[in-house]
């Protein structure tokens, strides 16, 4: 009974944090509970039996395939508990979605009993989550002329399993909770630094927005016992910052419905708003829970009487109220007139026709949109089988096509992966399409989550439509603690299982690879034509589209190779004039930024693609951008490059994929050489013309157009999160973009950062031949503030120690990493030394090492949201203000902001970028990122 006696003793333990039970995912625990269940003078009976009903998770655990076989037993006669009927125990089993429950259900359904077949049959007429290897037993049975099997395909090529579900409510009450003024980071509704704990949602539910705020929102649904609670982003953007399925779990937590009353705290359908609307990624993520996504437009911009904004001091627009939507006022959601109204029903206030779109409204339906795209194709499989003419029960894929107009790089991505459209259609924007996808990357403070996700979807193996799919180790890299070595190795087993390529070997033979998960992503992305799939919003790649997206949109493209999506609109960026030579990269990115605001007075990068032309940056310095416009709020971007430029950026992954073979990475299916392959296949038809390097029509039509002019672009620029701003909604946005010389070198600067997804090899080289040109300079290099250097991978790292550039950092360091003797606690305090960090996300992550309280921090990250790089004291706020390498390291340097002569003296010589509008790069040139 060891089994048992240990869940009593955690058991006890959660409750003093005042936690339920943890729900079960270990069969010989299940079997054990099912020994006292049928000892009927057991002591343990009753807590047994209760365990085992209500709180045995379901899908592919091992939990769940012990109790389906003893639901079996129940049902066939050899097993008997008083409890649970036959009509209980089929009840059981089709709340377990799929797997080891499908299995014992076609067990029952072909077998001889005609009662029990026809009462199995009843129940796997509800279910989607079938496989191949249910299919199949379908199929078969159906050809040996089994009338119940025949009966099941006719159930599913009507799609029973959906239209025979109760529509959406007609009118929903809803009372508001303002979660925050401003836009809400997704940190806020599940914060980095409690990542570990993402796979217990019960216990990652404590740490939503506050306790105080949990609190609040009890009082509310005590108060209005019968509506639904609306978290709401004032003056915002709601899910800003990552897809975070762990935010939208602990909203539907605190405010949603119970999936299932045998399923505990897995709850779905939270409802959120933002006066601005939501992340088109956390939208994403919404859909998966069968949410719904309010876009409030309660703040407008205020105009004169020629219709121009009116600005306020800072020169922002001020806005004005439309309607309140304050704690505690009650709405009504009309979700057949799409329309928000008063508490009264009467008085309208905004349109939701982008709410309730057909697919919207399928999820809603459904409970989320893994049963829409499982139900699909199990339709299609039966009209197939059965040889009928498919009579689709789903709103059809929504088709746009205008004559005459040419297409973006997006669409035409977009209309050579689609499946299940019109034959011969050609798509543009506004479409709503499924998509195959090429890559798929799991990322280590999501992954557990994603293989329940799995493990929920009864998914076993990855889909062979996949070329290449990764897990990573790099949000967890910083610290081996206890929560990241009893985490990391389960999670790197199951990934291995499934299929996917992973950052640590399960079996401990190669080394650990912590490299960031963009970096590999990028490298592994071959094909300028793949679409990418990531579980986090810098899943940006610089070749083909990327879409960052939630844990669970991330194990269904594991497990099916598709997506389904709208078809973006695209902004195209283009440059002119000339770079300055003193200028990095990182500046004419964050210039795009600025100037676009600038140029439109809102931001039309919002929810759609940039389309940027760059042309003549290798992969790696592109991603700069691509990985930026996470920040920008657009919901991917698509680098234009040059043909050599694309071939020369494939040999590189290449060779970079090669590297990841000999260190024994490679899995059974022979993946890695298959990118290699089709990395080569894809080289050979640009170099013979066949198919040059991607690139919209001329006759192309974008949402917008920016021109982004470098003659502009004279000093660094900084995205500072203006924490003491006046208006609350303006704090923490990177939309406040400031040249150095704003701060007259008078900010202090208590801790440097060059790490990230941001930076690369090139970075890396700047930071040591600045050292080495002051030092040149009779500068003596004395850090005035801690400065941390954290590789984002190891080939980096080999590269500069075979160049020499390695050697001089390390001369300069008091701290180098040791991966034989990796950090088992997080660093709290820091010295004015450089730290060469192992290589992963570090600070930028903020779940592991972290700025000491109150800190001012100036990084090459890409987060500056409240508590994310470093969190405020009772005194003072922390800030974390975003840079280019070498305004970051003069900073550390200096212990503030630089001058411009400081600035520029620091710089001199180092060839900090050679990009320019011009397609061909400056013959002759080899900056430190070439």
């Amino acid at each position: 009974m060891s089994l048992y006696t240990d869940y009593l003793n955690e058991i006890a333990a959660r409750k003093e944090e005042g936690l339920n039970p943890k729900p079960i995912d270990d069969g010989l625990f299940v079997d054990e509970l099912i020994s006292q269940i049928k000892e009927t003078g057991n002591e343990h009976r009753d807590d047994s039996l209760k365990f085992f009903i209500y709180n045995v998770l379901p899908g592919t655990t091992s939990a769940a395939g012990v109790k389906a076989q003893f639901l079996k037993e129940i049902i066939l006669g050899a097993a008997v508990v008083d409890e649970i009927s036959v009509t209980f125990a089929f009840e059981l089993l089709s709340h377990m979605k799929g797997g080891p429950s499908v299995d014992v259900l076609l067990d029952l359904a072909l077998g001889d009993d005609t009662s029990i077949a026809g009462q199995a049959a009843e129940v796997l007429k509800t279910q989607v989550f079938l496989y191949e290897a249910d299919t199949d037993r379908l199929a078969a049975a159906y050809a040996d002329g089994n009338a119940t099997a025949k009966g099941i395909l006719e159930s599913y090529s009507k799609a029973e399993f959906f239209t025979k579900l109760p529509d959406i409510d007609e009118e929903i009450k809803v009372v508001t909770y303002i979660a925050g003024e401003g836009d809400i980071s997704t940190d806020l509704l599940s914060p980095g630094n409690q990542a570990h704990s993402r796979s217990d949602r019960e216990l990652h539910g404590k740490c939503f927005i506050s306790p105080a705020a949990q609190t609040e929102i009890q009082e509310l649904q005590k108060q209005h016992p019968e509506k639904r609670v609306m978290l709401i982003a004032e003056k915002g953007t709601m899910g800003v910052g990552s897809s975070r399925m762990s935010g939208v779990n602990n909203v539907a937590l605190w405010t949603g419905n119970q999936a299932s009353p045998y399923v505990p705290f897995v709850n779905f359908a939270p409802i959120v708003a933002g006066t601005n609307g939501i992340s088109p990624i956390f939208l994403t993520t919404v859909g998966v829970t069968g949410g719904i996504g309010i876009d409030l437009k309660n703040w407008v911009k205020k105009v004169d009487s020629e219709g121009n904004p009116i600005l306020n001091n800072d020169g922002n627009p001020v806005l004005e109220q439309k309607y309140s939507v304050e704690t505690g006022t009650v709405l009504t959601i009309d979700t057949k007139k799409q329309m928000l109204y008063d508490e009264t029903g009467k008085e309208e206030l905004v349109g939701l026709s982008s709410s309730f779109t057909p697919q919207k409204v399928e999820f809603i339906k459904a409970g989320g949109s893994y049963a829409i795209v499982f139900g699909k194709k199990l339709q299609n499989f039966a009209s197939k089988t059965l040889g009928v003419e498919l009579k689709s029960a789903f709103a059809p894929s929504k088709e746009i096509t205008h004559k005459e107009q040419g297409l973006t790089a997006v669409e035409k991505i977009f209309n050579k992966n689609a499946v299940g459209v019109t034959e011969g259609a050609v798509l543009h924007a506004g479409s709503d399409v499924r998509v195959e996808v090429n890559i798929v990357g799991s990322q280590d403070t999501t992954g557990l989550m994603t293989s329940q996700e799995l493990e929920s979807m009864a998914a076993t193996v990855l889909s062979p439509i996949v070329d290449g799919a990764y897990q990573s180790g790099c949000h967890t890299a910083s610290v081996w603690d206890l929560k990241a070595q009893a985490n990391t190795p389960r999670l790197m087993k199951f990934m291995h299982n499934f299929g996917l390529i992973t950052a640590r070997d399960p079996k401990g033979v190669y080394h650990a690879m912590t490299d960031v998960i963009h970096k590999v992503l990028n490298d592994i992305t071959v094909d300028d034509w793949a679409i990418i799939i990531g579980g986090d919003s810098h899943t940006r790649m610089s070749k083909g589209v990327a879409f960052g997206a939630d844990s669970g949109t991330v194990a269904l493209a594991l497990a099916t190779g598709e997506a389904s999506m709208p078809i973006p609109e695209s902004v195209k960026v283009t440059f002119k004039g000339t770079m300055a030579d003193h200028m990095d990269f990182r500046d004419v990115v964050h210039a795009t930024q600025s100037q676009m605001l600038k140029q439109f007075g809102d931001n039309v990068f919002q929810g759609r693609i940039i389309e940027v032309h760059i042309g003549t940056l290798l992969a790696d310095q592109a991603f700069t951008f691509t990985d930026w416009s996470a920040e920008m709020k657009a919901k991917a971007s698509i680098c234009i490059s040059e043909d050599d430029t694309l071939v020369e950026s494939l040999e590189i992954a290449k060779s970079r994929i090669q590297i990841m073979i000999d260190k024994g990475m490679e899995n059974d299916n022979h993946m890695l050489q298959g990118l290699i392959d089709i990395a080569d296949k894809r080289i050979g038809e640009i170099k013979s013309g066949e198919k040059p390097a991607l690139t919209p029509d001329d006759n192309a039509k974008y949402f917008a157009e920016v021109v982004v002019d470098l003659d502009q672009i004279d000093e660094p620029m900084i995205a500072d999160p203006d924490v003491n701003n006046a208006d609350v909604s303006k704090r923490y946005t990177h939309d406040t973009i400031r040249p150095i010389s704003y701060y007259k070198a008078e900010k202090k600067v208590d801790l440097g950062f060059v790490g990230s997804c941001m930076v690369h090899k090139g970075d890396l080289v700047i930071v040591a031949q600045m050292l080495k040109n002051l030092e040149k300079n009779g500068q003596k290099v004395e850090f005035n503030a801690p400065l941390v250097v954290a590789a984002p991978t190891y080939n980096i790292i080999d590269e500069m120690k075979a160049e020499g550039d390695w050697a001089i950092l390390q001369e300069y360091s008091g701290y180098e990493f040791d991966d034989f003797m990796p950090k088992q606690t997080a660093r709290t305090e820091y010295e004015n030394i450089l730290y060469l960090e192992r290589p992963g996300c570090n600070l930028c992550m903020g779940n592991q090492e972290k700025a000491a309280k109150g800190d001012t921090v100036l990084a090459t990250s890409t987060r500056l949201f409240q508590g994310r790089v470093v969190e405020d004291t009772a005194e003072k706020k922390g800030e974390s203000l975003l840079a280019s390498t070498p305004v970051v390291v003069l900073s550390a340097i200096l212990g503030r902001t630089p001058t411009m002569e400081e600035y520029k003296a620091a710089v001199e010589g180092i060839d900090l970028t050679k990009f320019a509008p011009p397609v061909e790069k400056p013959a002759g040139s080899r900056s430190a990122h070439f």
